[in-house]
């Protein structure tokens, strides 16, 4: 399971936190400078990790038994 989180303008992909990755990654000037700078942030990149438990593992097995 991988959690993932992007962030678009018009469109256009810039930044996005992979779980399997661990932090951020720009894939636009402006998303490379975002990206830098959250990946400085310990905390940021914690929480973002800690999303993979609260928002995928936890709802796992209401979709296996849905399906």
């Amino acid at each position: 399971i991988e959690y993932i989180r992007s962030f678009y303008y018009n469109k256009l992909e810039f930044t996005r936190f992979s779980s399997s990755v661990g932090k951020y990654v720009g894939f636009t000037e402006y998303g490379v400078k975002n990206a830098e700078y959250w990946n400085k942030d310990a905390s940021q990149l914690s929480a973002m990790k800690a999303q993979k438990e609260a928002v995928c593992l936890n709802h796992v097995q209401i979709d296996y038994r849905a399906a």
